[in-house]
C-alpha cells in the first residue's frame, strides 16, 4: 500500500493524514468501525478534492487506496 502512496507524490501533511485513516481502517474491529473509519477517509479525500490541493488522478489514487484497504478489512471481517 506505500508504494501506491508514494506513487501519488502527495505532499507530507496529506500522506501522514492518509496513513493515519489507513491505520484506523486496519484496526476497525466492527462492521460499524469500519463504515465510520471508511466513511471519514472518504470525508478527507472529498475536503482535499474541494479545496483542489491536489490533482485529480491523485484524488482518484486517495479514493481507490481507501477503497481497497476498507475491501481488504471487510474480508478479514468475514472470514
Amino acid at each position: 500500500m506505500t508504494d501506491a502512496l508514494a506513487a501519488l507524490k502527495l505532499p507530507n501533511a496529506v500522506e501522514v493524514q492518509t496513513l493515519k485513516l489507513l491505520h484506523q481502517i486496519e484496526l476497525a474491529h466492527t462492521a460499524d468501525d469500519l463504515f465510520r473509519t471508511s466513511d471519514r477517509a472518504e470525508g478527507f479525500v472529498l475536503g482535499l478534492e474541494t479545496v483542489k490541493v491536489l490533482n485529480a488522478a491523485s484524488i482518484e489514487g486517495l479514493y481507490k487506496t481507501f477503497e481497497a484497504a476498507a475491501t481488504a478489512r471487510r474480508q478479514e471481517h468475514e472470514q
